[in-house]
């Protein structure tokens, strides 16, 4: 049966993807086609009043001038409303980094299976941020003082997290004068669900306030340790090259995919993919080897360290299984969707939960527990080397793969810009403050279903590059651009001549992969370093950068829009529907109320060029204020000019 293929290259941006649209069964069930069939809901999404489910006498629908039947206004549900989402994204960030706490304080003690420290500059750095003291202390010792300190953090009730130091001081200022700096990560999450609930905090700016503390508590806080501690027990990334797209699936090969979000597990699988008795076991059942690839920010990790292929982002996860090729998914938290659990029915993969916090349907449950990686990882390879004989599909891999360089760390990029002794991000400010590079610009977030797969996002870094403004990306974004092949040096053809002439000098991509969406808390400290550097202003609300999601569809990502709002930085939003679109009040305290308060804000545009123009104007317009909106020609100075400095 011939399909519309005009109206498949409209779902997605991604070559294989529509590939693989077009390939399968008409009435195959898909994330795309239930887009098409199920309809957001008008009233939760904001677009026709709000919905608040938040007692047993509702849920009440109330439209603008109505009340609920508490009384409370549309103004009052929609910061109610948003303010949960921003709970729950702070929440699966954070527990995330009290995960990789808890397991670096196995690793100390020796009790977690395959696992040591492999940074130790950096656990001595994280130790020093926590004011533990090294004095002689064995490394073991460091890093058991180090994970306790860092789980204490979780339910620390009076004080401050001890990661608000690392921002600039005007910055801390600024919270600390408005009652915004994170007492402990667990309370402000607790905190937030407790304001939230019927007939307690009932004025939006009020509620909108807590929430910032309850995203700065994950930004500079459970992200922050997430990112840090899975640096400590992995390494800290260091530039590679590697491939993406679902073209690194392999036709005579055992095909493993790790998806999901906590690296311990997945990091493991592809350490042992090379293991001789592993492959050689799956030699004798007839595969050459054993392929382990990755989607979402599991991918991520694991690219970021050892180089394995993303293979896709959120909407690419069901197109993995449909190739007919995936002998086994595991997966972890979040972003997955439950429809796999059906879907592998349909092929002969399986697909295995690997987390005591997530189950599903369909699923091969096998839990991950710290002291048992390397054992279930040759336990998982083994299933999937013997589920190799059993493909019942015609193997169908779209052949489009795209090269990409990953793994910018924050602490490469010092390293990168100033050499091993005088490591800094001099040549960084200075190409900013002389026009060469107009600005940062970091694109991140997930995909939606509701909009073309990677299109916005990739129209996005495309614009901005050949305007000369850096791009910083994490997540899903960020394999949306190594998909589409624009995270090489050879991607400096779309580069300004201002920004390719830094990329070049200093030999890296315009678009730099900093990693998962947890660690958009690296974009934090970089954005921090280069305040500390000098030149451009003394508060990160100075700094000539902004913060997009053009597809976002995870509370996660209303976390970090909102944190990075609060630290100064202007982000905003794409897509339709916008979650507080009835409430005038609430979007005027989250824009203006924000800007005037914290020199930052989060609003919502779903026209992409309105978008790309409201992004330039105001980093335009931070430029002006630094007084660095005009730009300086090079001057090559002969040796008399030297002379006269």
């Amino acid at each position: 049966m011939s399909k519309d293929i005009k109206k498949i290259a409209q779902l997605s941006s991604d070559e294989a993807v529509c590939k693989l649209l077009e390939n399968i069964e008409e009435e195959e069930n898909t994330v795309f086609t239930r887009a098409e069939s199920l309809k957001p809901c008008p009233i939760g999404s904001g677009i026709s009043g709000v919905c608040c489910k938040n007692c047993g006498m509702g849920p009440c629908r109330v439209m603008e001038n109505e009340e609920g039947l508490c009384g409370a206004t549309i103004g009052t549900i929609s910061a109610r409303n948003l303010a949960r989402s921003i709970a729950a994204g702070a929440s699966a960030h954070s527990d995330h980094g009290r995960d990789m706490a808890h397991l670096l304080s196995l690793t100390a003690e020796g009790k977690a299976e395959g696992l040591k420290i492999k940074d130790e500059p950096k656990l001595f750095k994280l130790a020093k941020t926590l004011g533990i003291s090294l004095g002689d202390k064995s490394v073991n010792e460091i890093a058991k003082e180090t994970a306790e300190k860092a789980m204490s953090l979780f339910g620390q009730q009076t004080g401050e997290i001890d990661f608000i130091k690392l921002a600039p001081k005007k910055r801390q200022e600024i919270w600390r004068k408005y009652k915004v700096v994170p007492r402990g990560i667990d309370r402000e999450i607790v905190e937030m669900m407790h304001r939230t609930h019927i007939g307690v905090d009932q004025e939006p700016e009020n509620i909108l306030n807590q929430a910032l503390r309850t995203a700065l508590s994950d930004g500079w806080g459970g992200s922050m340790l997430g990112t840090e501690i899975t640096d400590i027990l992995f390494k800290t990334p260091v530039p590679l090259a590697a491939k993406a797209n679902l073209g690194m699936l392999k036709t005579d090969e055992v095909n493993i995919v790790i998806h999901g979000h906590e690296p311990t597990l997945s990091e493991v699988i592809a350490e042992l993919a090379d293991d001789k008795v592993l492959v050689d076991y799956a030699k004798e059942k007839g595969a050459k080897g054993i392929n382990v690839v990755g989607i979402c920010c599991t991918a991520n990790e694991v690219l970021m360290r050892q180089g394995i292929a993303p293979i896709g982002n959120f909407l690419s996860q069901e197109m993995a299984i449909m190739t007919g090729a995936v002998e086994l998914m595991v997966v972890d938290i979040q972003c997955i969707m439950q429809a796999l659990g059906q879907l592998v029915k349909k092929y002969h993969t399986k697909l295995v939960t690997s987390s005591p916090k997530s189950k599903i349907p369909g699923a091969i449950h096998m839990e991950f527990q710290e002291v048992n990686a390397v054992t279930l990882a040759k336990e998982i390879i083994k299933m999937a080397i013997d589920n190799y004989q059993n493909r019942k599909h015609t193997v169908c891999i779209p052949d489009i793969r795209s090269d990409l360089v990953a793994g910018f760390s924050h602490e490469y990029i010092r390293y990168m810009l100033g050499g091993r002794f005088r490591e800094s991000l001099r040549p960084l400010n200075d190409g900013i403050i002389d026009g060469r590079i107009q600005g940062i610009v970091a694109i991140v977030g997930c995909n939606n279903a509701r909009l073309p797969q990677d299109k916005y996002n990739n129209f996005l870094v495309e614009e901005f590059i050949k305007r000369d403004y850096l791009i910083v990306q994490t997540g899903c974004g960020a394999i949306s651009t190594a998909k589409c092949g624009i995270m090489t040096p050879e991607a400096m053809e779309y580069a300004g001549e201002g920004l390719r002439s830094i990329c070049e000098a200093v030999g890296i991509p315009p678009v730099l992969h900093l990693g998962s969406c947890v660690d958009n808390s690296r974009i934090l400290s970089i954005a921090s370093d280069i305040v500390k550097e000098g030149g451009l202003g003394e508060d990160l609300s100075d700094l000539p950068a902004a913060g997009i999601a053009p597809e976002w569809m995870s509370e996660k990502a209303l976390s970090i829009g909102t944190y990075f709002a609060a630290s100064g930085i202007y982000v905003a939003f794409g897509g339709e529907p916008i979650p507080v679109e009835s409430s005038e009040e609430v979007k005027n305290i989250m824009t203006s109320g924000w800007e005037q308060k914290f020199g930052g804000q989060l609003e919502y545009i779903p026209d992409i060029d309105e978008l790309l123009e409201k992004v330039i104007n105001v980093i335009q317009e931070k430029r002006k204020k630094l007084k660095i909106d005009i730009k300086k020609e090079r001057v090559l100075m002969d040796m008399e000019a030297r002379r006269a400095l």
